[in-house]
């Protein structure tokens, strides 16, 4: 089982990977933990994408699909895996494609977990981060027992930059200019299926649950 996550930012589609992956026993892929991994322990590749990084440089997409496919030939991706946070534009998706047409292979699923702007943009500036332990919280579903000061550490929790509004929006559009048409090319291929991300976590969960059968 092959699956791909689609959804915008803080629509909930790394959560749904882990469930995901817990349930089937399959691997969950990020491409930030590919990176680090390769990096970590000096691979090729991984010396290939820090001479990228480290120049403040976006790794080009023929050096993340061959990462990604390094990363899916791996013997515990034999049942499957979830993809999430890649492809992130119809040139990496065609990429990826070619190179697993190349090993007999193709991808099963692909989910796109649907949240309109303005909810994610509520749910992602309620969000608080304690300064000290890096623990979260959120000021309307997850909130503090004291206002303002972390239940574990009882240290200041603030608003991050990434969670502050105007840095969401601007997030949501990159996500809709290269990342949104992903959704009419897994259409065209026959395997997008769409959840509702508004509902409850568990919820989303049992809906996808059910596109890939128990």
């Amino acid at each position: 089982m092959k699956i791909i996550m689609l959804g915008a930012p803080g629509a909930g589609k790394g959560t749904q990977a882990k469930k995901i992956a817990a349930k089937y026993d399959i691997p969950h892929i990020s491409t930030g933990d590919i990176f680090r991994a390769n990096i970590k322990n000096g691979t090729e590749l991984g010396q290939k994408a820090k001479t990228f990084m480290d120049q403040g440089l976006l790794v080009p997409d023929e050096l993340v699909v061959d990462l990604v496919v390094d990363r899916v030939n791996q013997d515990d991706c034999t049942k499957g895996y979830v993809l999430d946070g890649f492809p992130r534009t119809i040139p990496q998706a065609e990429a990826l494609d070619k190179a697993l047409s190349g090993l007999g292979q193709k991808m099963d699923y692909a989910i796109n977990v649907e949240v309109p702007d303005e909810n994610i943009i509520r749910r992602m500036s309620g969000r608080r981060a304690c300064v000290d332990c890096g623990a979260t919280y959120h000021l309307e579903y997850a909130p503090t027992k004291e206002e303002g000061i972390c239940d574990v550490c009882k240290g200041k929790l603030i608003l991050r930059d990434d969670d502050k509004p105007e840095t969401v929006k601007k997030r949501l559009g990159v996500y809709h200019e290269q990342t949104q048409p992903l959704i009419e090319y897994y259409t065209n291929a026959g395997i997008l299926r769409e959840v509702d991300g508004t509902i409850d976590i568990d919820d989303v969960f049992a809906e996808i649950v059910k596109i890939l059968g128990e």
